[in-house]
This record gives C-alpha cells, sequence and structure tokens, in this order.
C-alpha cells in the first residue's frame, strides 16, 4: 500500500548537489514525489510510494557524495499523488 512520507534531512545538504542525487535516488527506486531547500539550512522531501521502497530509499541517501547527512527526521503525511520526482527551485 501506497503511503507518503515527509523527510527532513539536516547536515551539510545544501549547496553540494544533494537535492539532485535525491530526485537521482528517488527515480532509481520507483518513488515520486518533491524536494526542496528550506530557509533553515535543512532539506525537505516527500515522496510517496510503497514501505519498503521509502526504507530503501532513506539508506541510499547516505551515499550522496558531498553531504554529510547529521539527522532525518521521517513522519507520515497526508496521501499525495505526484507525477514522477521534481527538484523545487527556490
Amino acid at each position: 500500500m501506497s503511503k507518503t512520507v515527509e523527510i527532513l534531512f539536516s547536515g551539510r545538504v545544501q549547496k553540494v548537489g544533494f537535492r539532485a542525487c535525491i530526485k537521482k535516488t528517488a527515480d532509481s527506486v520507483g518513488l515520486c514525489g518533491e524536494v526542496e531547500n528550506l530557509a533553515d539550512g535543512r532539506v525537505r522531501a516527500l515522496v510517496t510510494g510503497e514501505e519498503p521502497l521509502i526504507e530503501k530509499f532513506l539508506s541510499l541517501t547516505y551515499s550522496c557524495p558531498r553531504a554529510i547527512i547529521k539527522n532525518i527526521e521521517t513522519a507520515d503525511y497526508v496521501y499525495t499523488e505526484f507525477y514522477g520526482f521534481s527538484v523545487k527551485r527556490e
């Protein structure tokens, strides 16, 4: 069963190509959603897909080059249907 999860990444995750890496990772595991930078230095992603795919996605985000993830917070989010995965520009 598909669900939507909000994920907040903190650490050195802005200005290092992290959003592009998140998109590539989400595309590779078949998730839909969006990713954006937040004003407080974190990166926020909304992902929709099957729970095992979301778990795989989370583990793969640590391999994004140049990013240093200090913390990941996840929370269930209102189910949202996305078409593909997009990077929101500032």
